[in-house]
């Protein structure tokens, strides 16, 4: 029995092995399996392992078959090679099924809005090119993929995990891309400084020079739009010997930029080779790392230093104290909304929304 499929494909509902015929001969010439069996100089449960679906008929076996039952061994390697062929369309069908169900998770209209995936409303269309996208034969394999992502975070709030992978796939694409020389810790950890300054200027000027010095220190700096219900802010994944340093620029604030990038060098400088680590808004459990990233941008004397002997709470102040130190504004105010010395409602003018034009 076939059904035919939307794709003008015939699809077998049922794959029936050519044992069934062999069967149905032994009926007719009234031979059982050990008789058979003899007759074709093999041992009866490898005859019944043919007959079941078990085994494959052989050139050899076709041969045999021609001689005691007939009619043909082109016959019987015609009915073995349907049959595996009707097998392996019934379980390709069968993993499509399961993967039209992921993709039911994947966020799909949002990946082609970007350029991600090509656009289409075809489901099948989708999970091909879905496949394509993450490098996986089938959907089912790609969480097994990135499972080390998913033992470094904790949820916090309705996530998408997909929407996550999807994230990460596109963050190692890109970095794939990236020129680098050899990973060097030292160097990069020499380069804070210079990294810290760079907080004060503008995006245009910024970036090309964050992503020259950290490719001089092996590392790919990577820009990735920010995906829905990911909450990501960045990451750090390795490929290829390769450090991939990504970014989503969530929610387009300075403060939060500067903070998931020292973060995520906190992670390159500080832990071994190799560890994949996701930064996520507001996640908790991150204290040594956002405590090396707090004091890479302002380290911990600096800062006891205005509390102590500044009025931490006047904007002026703020500002001023920023610039004598070397870093932007709102690295500041950040930290002491952070630390709630001042209320989130103050002094949001200090952190600047920007955009990276990738070029």
């Amino acid at each position: 029995m076939v059904n035919k499929k939307d794709n003008n494909d015939f699809m077998p509902t049922v794959a029936i092995p050519p044992g069934e015929t062999i069967r149905e001969n032994m009926e007719f010439l009234g031979m059982n399996q050990k008789e058979l069996a003899a007759r074709l100089d093999i041992t009866p449960k490898h005859l019944s392992n043919i007959i079941n679906g078990n085994a494959s008929i052989t050139y050899d076996t076709a041969l045999k078959l021609e001689s005691v039952i007939g009619p043909s061994a082109q016959f019987w390697m015609n009915l073995e090679t349907n049959y595996q062929l009707n097998k392996a369309r019934l379980e390709k069908q069968a993993k499509l099924d399961i993967d039209l169900e992921i993709l039911k998770e994947i966020p799909y209209n949002e990946m082609s809005k970007l350029g991600w995936v090509k656009d289409t409303n075809d489901r099948t269309e989708r999970v091909f090119n879905c496949r394509g996208f993450f490098g996986v034969a089938e959907l089912s394999s790609i969480k097994p993929s990135y499972a080390v992502a998913f033992r470094t975070h904790k949820h916090v709030r309705e996530i998408s995990d997909f929407g996550v992978l999807a994230w990460l796939r596109k963050a190692e694409l890109e970095g794939l891309n990236v020129e680098v020389k050899k990973f060097n810790k030292r160097k990069l950890k020499s380069l804070i400084p210079t990294f810290r300054e760079l907080t004060l200027k503008e995006p245009a000027e910024f970036y090309p020079e964050m992503k020259r010095l950290c490719a001089e220190c092996g590392v790919a700096l990577v820009i990735v739009p920010y995906l829905s219900k990911t909450y990501i802010c960045g990451a750090t994944i390795w490929r290829n010997n390769k450090a991939i340093l990504a970014l989503s620029v969530r929610g387009k604030r300075a403060d939060i930029f500067w903070f998931t990038f020292f973060h995520e060098l906190a992670h390159l400088i500080n832990h071994s080779k190799n560890e994949f680590h996701i930064s996520f808004d507001n996640e908790s459990g991150e204290d040594e790392a956002d405590d090396l990233a707090s004091n890479y941008l302002i380290s911990e004397k600096q800062y006891r230093n205005f509390i102590e002997k500044y009025d931490y709470t006047d904007k002026t102040q703020i500002i001023n104290y920023s610039h004598e130190i070397g870093i932007a504004p709102c690295i500041l105010l950040g930290r002491l909304q952070h630390d709630k010395l001042i209320g989130y409602q103050y002094y949001n003018d200090l952190k600047p929304s920007f955009e990276i034009v990738k070029g």
